[in-house]
């Protein structure tokens, strides 16, 4: 059998449940993707992030051996790439003889690039141009700002982080990342057409990560009123760790539940949007006669609990929503049972051992996963996998704690539980805390004051995210700069 063409299409934060004809998300083009292939609906990411989850994707090895435990753009990175020895599945596809295309995001290494393993480059994201991030000066900036008095629609209070938006309307437009990936796409396929080898075309977009900013044409798509509430929604988290329940306090617990409904319907918009854009790179590889030839995968690289457990986004909490990522794969040859669905558990980790059994490469180097061909074609090996494991180091807030001290009062804020506030006065054994009474607010504000102040003159960054899930003291480091 002669070597398969190959489409990768991977989006990020999208949820595994959007991928099924039965929900509500509007995807007809992946809801044909998997009439005709075979959908994995148990598929899993081995960490609730971009880089960990994306250097297994390529790897097919778990964070312990790649080496990319957390963001490798940001200041809390623990690593800037990938461990020395581990290999990618495209140096084997050009050692084989395929022409690898490359658009959109690659998020695995800022030491490397994909032309550095393999690849034609043809617009890349996340790269060592592209570091991210947060800096002293953006605080700076923020702090000579007016805070908004009011929380505006869409968006979360932070002060001294700056609001966050969460979700909103583009007008007309589209991701102008997503737009343009999509565009060097099809430009790729233009070079493959006439070409005798086998190709190989990664498309990665950034939806539909949060915010969940969607053309208003994709809303209107859908009522508000349709969209209900996740059955989790309204867990206290009483019995589960604490920083979920801050998280869901602090931060998403600001979102009133037609909020919280109307986010979850942004989000399903923007898989919409996903969807049409899948849909032109489907068109154009119908158009050269190549569809019955090439293997198409569609997938994510992590999750997002949309409104589960009152949270958005991803991180620490270990919910299944993180976690479940969509798997859709298409080959009339690979799986011939049109609309066959695997409810065996699959990982990330077993792409790259299925793409190298599909391309009829052999190797002896030991993956985490395992090739999915057997199950893709009703065949369930006797030795598959009974368990699904994770691994997360954390996201950037790997549970750090800063405090301050006067004479009067001791604060301690702690990235890993509640914060402290002892008085000193009048308990010098700290036996009672008091940073959850409201009437200690302008304590806690100056307190926060004088930790971003020290933080800024020793140079310590450590604090610095804004991410959404991770930006969590209750002043942030404009503080630093305020009177």
């Amino acid at each position: 059998m002669s070597k398969p063409n190959i489409l990768i299409f991977m989006t990020d934060h999208q949820r595994a449940d959007t991928a099924l004809p039965e929900h509500p998300a509007k995807t007809p083009r992946l809801t044909q993707l998997a009439a005709e292939g075979v959908s994995f609906t148990q598929a899993y990411c081995p960490s609730p992030h971009c880089c960990p989850s994306r250097a297994t994707f390529f790897s097919g090895l778990y964070p312990s051996e790649h080496g990319v435990w957390n963001n490798i753009t940001g200041q809390q990175a623990l690593s800037r790439g990938l461990n020395d020895g581990v290999r990618l599945f495209s140096e084997d596809l050009a050692e084989a003889g395929y022409d690898l295309h490359y658009s959109g995001k690659w998020h695995v290494s800022m030491e490397e690039r994909p032309a550095d393993r393999g690849w034609k480059e043809h617009g890349v994201s996340s790269v060592a141009a592209a570091v991210r991030g947060s800096s002293w000066e953006r605080y700076r900036a923020a702090a000579a700002e007016a805070e908004p008095q009011e929380r505006r629609l869409g968006e979360i209070a932070r002060p001294g982080y700056g609001p966050f938006k969460l979700y909103g309307s583009t007008g007309a437009e589209g991701s102008a990342h997503d737009e343009g990936a999509i565009e060097r796409a099809l430009a790729a396929l233009d070079e493959v057409e006439g070409n005798d080898a086998p190709w190989c075309l990664y498309v990665g977009l950034i939806a539909p990560h949060d915010p969940y900013a969607v053309p208003q044409r994709y809303l209107d798509m859908y009522a508000l009123e349709d969209v209900q509430l996740p059955v989790s929604y309204g867990d206290s988290l009483e019995d589960k760790p604490r920083i979920y329940k801050r998280l869901r306090d602090q931060i998403f617990g600001q979102l009133s539940p037609d909020d919280t409904r109307d986010a979850i319907r942004h989000f399903w918009a923007f898989c919409t949007y996903i969807d049409d854009l899948f849909g032109r790179v489907l068109d154009r590889i119908e158009a050269l006669g190549q569809m019955d030839d090439t293997l198409v995968i569609f997938c994510s690289d992590h999750g997002d609990y949309c409104g589960e457990h009152g949270l958005f986004a991803k991180g620490i909490p270990c919910f299944n929503g993180a976690y479940h990522v969509p798997l859709v794969m298409r080959h009339p040859r690979l799986a011939p049972t049109a609309g066959a669905r695997v409810d065996a558990f699959a990982s990330l980790a077993d792409i790259a051992p299925t793409l190298l059994d599909a391309a009829g490469v052999e190797t002896e180097r030991r993956f985490a996963g395992a090739s999915l061909l057997p199950l893709m074609q009703g065949q369930a090996p006797d030795n598959w996998r009974d368990a699904v494991f994770t691994q997360c180091n954390g996201v950037q807030l790997y549970y750090s704690q800063r405090s301050v001290k006067t004479n009067d009062y001791k604060y301690v804020h702690n990235g890993f539980d509640d914060d402290e506030l002892y008085d000193l006065r009048n308990d010098p054994h700290e036996l009672r805390n008091i940073a959850r009474d409201p009437r200690c607010l302008p304590v806690i504000r100056e307190m926060c004051r004088r930790m971003w102040r020290f933080a800024y003159e020793q140079g310590d960054e450590y604090l610095l995210s804004s991410y959404i899930t991770t930006a969590l003291a209750p002043f942030g480091p404009a503080e630093a700069f305020r009177d």
